[in-house]
């Protein structure tokens, strides 16, 4: 038996993680169910978000923003894409799949940008209302590794992507950032060590998220 309602699942990481990759191969296995899959992006999923992520990622005008400033402009991305995308998806009872959502902006920005949490806290209820994932899924890797993984990445034209730029030690801190998380809220987050073929990642993350189906 289908859900009446629509299911809200979340990938998270850093960079180089392999969110790409396994949001695909999960999207696959859920088609394979009968099960219609939004997917979405963050920035992105709009076209004011997708203006907005090249600003955060790639224009030469975001090179030296604020954290302040990438905390608000990530905000405006996410309110735009939950009211526009999300909400209307998960209300017309279909599943949707981030790759990544609030809990990027309460690690990147509150804990790698040392921004205050109770703000970054309450920016991140102001974008989202309501709206807050049934499961996350961490894919958690050494940053280290995420790195090697990065420069192995075929690089598009054009500038370099700016959160890709930072240094090792920005997410070592992201990564304690996402675990302290996954430690809080055991019930919604999964963390899935990420280091192990894609297969074997594949296969754990499928086992989790079918256990949704039918709730």
């Amino acid at each position: 038996m289908l859900p009446t309602h629509g299911v809200f699942i979340t990938f998270e990481g850093s960079e180089g993680c392999g969110k790409t990759t396994q949001i695909e191969r999960l999207a696959k296995h859920l088609n394979s169910e009968g099960i219609e899959v939004l997917l979405t992006r963050e920035p992105g999923g709009t076209p004011l978000g997708e203006s907005i992520r090249h600003l955060l990622k790639f224009a030469e005008e975001g090179k030296d923003m604020t954290p302040e400033a990438e905390l608000l402009l990530f905000a405006a991305s996410r309110a735009e894409l939950v009211r526009r995308v999300i909400a209307p998806a998960l209300d017309a009872g279909r599943w949707v799949v981030a790759d990544r959502f609030l809990d990027s902006t309460t690690v990147y920005q509150g804990v790698g940008r040392q921004l205050d949490g109770e703000a970054v806290a309450m920016i991140n209820d102001f974008a989202v209302g309501d709206r807050r994932p049934d499961l996350t899924f961490v894919l958690d890797l050494d940053p280290a590794e995420a790195r090697r993984r990065l420069l192995r990445r075929p690089r598009p034209v054009g500038a370099p992507d700016r959160m890709e730029q930072l240094p090792e030690d920005f997410y070592a801190a992201v990564r304690q950032g996402y675990l302290a998380l996954a430690h809080d809220e055991p019930g919604r987050f999964r963390v899935i060590p990420a280091g192990r073929g894609v297969e074997v990642v594949e296969a754990e993350i499928w086992e989790h998220a079918r256990g949704l189906m039918g709730k």
